[in-house]
């Protein structure tokens, strides 16, 4: 796995589940492990991504499986996650769509002379 920094929301999300900051990171390191393993790159998007994905699934798992009495239950984070993603890709196809509109609207009203 490489040497990279854990995020530093880390410490928010530790105190909001109810945990350590050293059980925080190995949970971070431990889904930033999956993650690479499933992406194949330890790096980019993609992979940042899934981190912390993996990493919030992660953490509302360890939390569920604790005594409750002993800790403040933890913010369902995942799903915040996968919404932000969602949208975020909605203004992508949305951009390319338009993108498509315009070059087909273009190529309609000037048609390129075909070679032979």
């Amino acid at each position: 796995m490489n040497s990279m920094n854990a995020p530093m929301i880390l410490p928010w999300v530790a105190r909001k589940a109810g945990i350590s900051d050293e059980l925080a990171l190995k949970l971070w390191r431990r889904a930033a492990s999956e993650a690479e393993y499933l992406t194949g790159k330890s790096e980019g998007s993609e992979f940042w991504g899934l981190s912390v994905e993996r990493f919030l699934a992660i953490v509302e798992d360890e939390v569920g499986n604790t005594p409750s009495y002993n800790l403040t239950p933890a913010p369902q984070m995942s799903w915040m996650w996968r919404h932000q993603t969602r949208m975020s890709m909605l203004s992508l196809v949305a951009a390319q769509n338009a993108y498509r509109y315009w070059q087909n609207t273009w190529d309609n009203m000037y048609p390129q002379k075909k070679v032979a």
